[in-house]
């Protein structure tokens, strides 16, 4: 696939449950080699606006194409993964068992020993899946997602009770993934996560696109800065709000950043190793998403 096809799209896409506007004309697209994480409060459409890319639910207004295709064609999802937000697994099938089960539905899978040590599964092939804990499920559950060497991966809450090392080496292996030309489409609620993966923000609020971007743009979109510095105590600055104080280091978040380190230099303090930095992608989706409100 060239870097610049466009292989997963929505295109002007209205829902309805009765008298919930699940999604409002949204569009968004997805290219080969790309990751979108798609972010947004619960409710927000994030799950709605997946299923009706993995055909899994019927466009009532608007169009959804995979491959440039309808996503109801079983022929187009067989070049897709997901791992949905909760997944249940065969009582009676141990991981190994359902490791080769997903693999023999594709023309050329990845290979098992590949997939078993990217997703820290190794020693855990002969267990029932039934028996595994939640965090050794949720990897099993993305896992199952990439064996089949799909052109396209959807993940939603993929790394809900993974372990820091797991979750680590798993976004390690996606990046490798994407450097290979594989696509994914990301749900989280861990925002490190989504800078970790992403090439690109889309950020939803009540069914509405209200921002998209690289994770730099959505960052920057926000007037708010973070000031650190070294001080022996913490002044009150102007326009800065202060956020924590550890061992003399003192963070604030200023909505007027010149004006807080103008202050600061007027000021009697005495400080060292000033930083100002963009708002964190967290702190800035927390006031995007409050701005709409308003």
């Amino acid at each position: 696939m060239s870097q610049m096809e466009v292989i997963a799209e929505l295109s002007g896409v209205s829902m309805r449950y009765g008298a919930v506007e699940a999604l409002s004309e949204v569009s968004l697209s997805l290219k080969a080699g790309e990751a979108v994480a798609v972010l947004g409060p619960n409710g927000a459409g994030k799950t709605t606006a997946l299923s009706l890319l993995t055909g899994l639910k019927r466009v009532q207004d608007g169009k959804a194409r995979l491959f440039g295709r309808d996503p109801r064609r079983p022929a187009t999802r067989r070049r897709i993964g997901v791992t949905p937000q909760e997944a249940a697994f065969p009582p009676e099938m141990k991981l190994g068992e359902l490791l080769d089960f997903a693999r023999a539905h594709y023309p050329a899978p990845m290979d098992r020993e590949e997939i078993i040590a990217a997703f820290d599964l190794d020693g855990l092939t002969g267990r029932m899946a039934s028996s595994l804990s939640g965090g050794q499920q949720r990897k099993l559950a993305v896992a199952l997602a990439f064996c089949g060497a799909p052109d396209l991966v959807f993940l939603d809450e993929p790394t809900t009770g993974v372990d820091i090392a797991s979750r680590q080496r798993m976004w390690d292996f996606i990046g490798r993934y994407k450097q290979g030309g594989g696509a994914l489409f990301l749900t989280t609620h861990y925002l490190e996560e989504a800078e970790a993966i992403a090439d690109r923000i889309v950020l939803l609020n009540e069914g509405r696109v209200i921002r998209s971007g690289d994770v730099e743009a959505i960052r920057g979109a926000v007037n708010v800065r973070v000031l650190r510095f070294e001080a022996e105590a913490a002044p009150d600055l102007p326009c800065a709000r202060l956020t924590g104080s550890e061992g003399g280091r003192h963070a604030y978040l200023s909505s007027d950043a010149d004006e807080s380190v103008r202050a600061l230099v007027r000021s009697d303090t005495a400080f060292a190793g000033l930083e100002v930095l963009p708002a964190s992608l967290e702190r800035a989706v927390g006031e995007l998403l409050a701005g709409d409100a308003s």
